[in-house]
């Protein structure tokens, strides 16, 4: 039996239990820091997650509304995508900018890199911030059922703070710039 070692984890097998385009799935079973026998449930995403904050002169950004199937609901965030792994995040950041407002920016600078939800998966994301933005036309996907906002940066980061965004890449994103605008 191999044994591969994750920190203080043993993985003592593991099983493609799902596989898609966008997902695969693997059920591992483990030996935990503590000495017991476990399984663990492990969501391997095929992209990269790539957000972006666009921010204009006047200190206005743009939200996207959007459905989102999982939690049967519509949610406000930054615009946001997925993208191939091997594909330049900034140049993704700037296709999903660009689909979802259809704003061209002149000015790109990372803002954070962060594990979506690390107890599941090893989803990893870069977001941006935009200046020197231009306005052009949208190019929605076929999956996606957009509404687009343009508002003051402040309002949207009072909409994390008081709930109203929830999305996890939206939130750390508007927090962190939030706080780099403060100062």
């Amino acid at each position: 039996m191999t044994v591969k070692k994750i920190g203080g984890w043993r993985q003592t097998s593991a099983t493609e239990v799902y596989d898609n385009p966008w997902i695969r799935v693997t059920h591992e079973d483990v030996i935990t820091p503590a000495g017991t026998a476990g399984i663990y449930g492990v969501v391997h995403f095929k992209n990269l997650a790539v957000g972006v904050v666009p921010v204009d002169e006047e200190g206005f950004t743009w939200l996207v509304r959007q459905s989102r199937y999982t939690l049967d609901a519509y949610t406000w965030e930054i615009p946001e995508g997925g993208a191939p792994v091997n594909e330049d995040p900034r140049a993704a950041a700037e296709r999903e900018l660009a689909e979802e407002t259809g704003l061209r920016a002149t000015h790109w600078e990372e803002l954070l890199r962060l594990h979506t939800s690390n107890s599941v998966t090893d989803e990893c994301a870069v977001v941006y911030v935009a200046r020197g933005l231009s306005q052009g036309v949208t190019c929605h996907e076929d999956t996606e059922d957009i509404e687009i906002r343009r508002l003051p940066l402040t309002e949207a980061i009072a909409m994390a703070m008081t709930g109203e965004i929830t999305d996890a890449l939206s939130v750390a994103a508007l927090f962190k710039l939030g706080l780099a605008w403060k100062e």
